[in-house]
Order: structure tokens, then sequence, then C-alpha cells
């Protein structure tokens, strides 16, 4: 009867199903309000809880957010070997700037490239984002003309826009707005003029984000 037992086809074993590993994704902001604002509220949108949100202690000028980005890249790292704990290190490391009229964008460029740094650039300014949430392109603009026509134009769906940004208020408009982006990207890369005036590519740091949300749900 043992035999029998030990001739019997095994079944295999059972294997506890295992959650898939999270990313971390580091997004260092130009901006002091808007754009933590917008990144924290589609964070929580998104149900993703792994996306930190550095802010530098200096502000505007891109190659500065690379280097801080690269910084806490690198110090992250060694964190993770020094722990052995993988999960410290960053899987992504995102900066978000505006082209506007700052210094040195082709050197922030590159010090990003040379570091696997991922860049989100708004042409001329990150309120181009918020306007594809709800209407087309409008056009090359001056920096300074888009929070105006935000106020002037969109004032039912932002009111008293300020700088501030309550993302229940845009959340409806993220698919169209990713749509228009897209679309301002591709025609410009088609035309030999990839990040001009009006793009932003903003869009590519909320897909990766969303994309990080399938597992949590």
């Amino acid at each position: 009867m043992g035999s029998d037992r030990r001739n019997r086809e095994r079944r295999p074993a059972r294997h506890t199903p295992s959650k898939p590993v999270k990313r971390r994704i580091l997004i260092v902001c130009e901006g002091e309000v808007t754009e933590p604002e917008y990144f924290r509220g589609f964070e929580r949108w998104a149900r993703n809880n792994t996306v930190e949100i550095e802010i530098p202690a200096q502000h505007g000028v891109p190659l500065t957010l690379v280097q801080w980005a690269k910084k806490l890249k690198r110090d992250a790292k060694s964190a993770a070997n020094r722990e052995q704990d993988d999960f410290l290190a960053y899987d992504e490391v995102w900066c978000a700037f505006d082209v506007d009229e700052h210094p040195n964008i082709n050197n922030a460029r590159q010090l990003a490239a040379a570091h696997g740094i991922k860049l989100a650039i708004s042409n001329p300014c990150f309120e181009l984002w918020l306007w594809l949430h709800f209407k087309e392109s409008p056009g090359a603009r001056h920096r300074r003309d888009l929070p105006r026509m935000i106020r002037e134009h969109l004032w039912e769906h932002l009111p008293d826009y300020d700088k501030h940004v309550d993302f229940e208020r845009v959340a409806a408009g993220v698919a169209n707005a990713t749509r228009r982006a897209r679309r301002l990207d591709d025609h410009a890369q088609a035309e030999g003029e990839a990040g001009r005036n009006p793009s932003t590519g903003i869009y590519r740091l909320t897909d990766s984000i969303a994309r990080d949300a399938s597992a949590l749900q």
C-alpha cells in the first residue's frame, strides 16, 4: 500500500500568489506649489503610493534640478547597497520643469541623459498641461499668457486659479490632456522640432505613475 502511495502522480505544490513588486518613482519639481499639488493629487487618484516628490532648496533652474536629482538617485542607491534592500533605490527619477527663459537647458538635458534621469518638460510652462485637460492646444504662447488664460477661460473648472490646483477638478480631463499632449509631441517630432512651443512631456510621467497603479488594483 505504501508502494502505491509512492507511485501515485504527485500534484504540483501550491504556491502562494505574490504581489507584484512596486517601483519607486522620484519626482523633482521646479515649482513649489502647482506641480507638487498636481502630482500628489494624481498619485492619490491613480492609487499609487510609491511616488515620492522632492522639492529642492533651489528653484527655477533646470540644471540645478537635474544635479539635485542625480544626488538623490545616487544616495538612494548607496542606501540600498548598504542595507541590502533594493527597494530603497529609485526605479525612475524624473525632473519636471518649464522651458520658460531658463539658461542651460541643453546642459540639463545632457546631464539627465548621462545619469538615466527622465525629463518632463513643458514649453512654455506647466499651465499648458492644465489647459489641455479642457481645451485643444492654444498654439504658441508666452509663459505669462497661459495662467491668465486659465483664469479667464477655465474659471468654471479652476475657480480663483492662482498657482494652486485642486486635482479633483481636473481629474476627468486627464485622458484628454494625454491625447492632446501626445498629438502635439508627434507633430513636433514629425517636423523635426521636438520640444517646441507648445509642447509638454508631462503625459509621459503621468503615464508611468498610472502604469504602476496596476500593481495596486
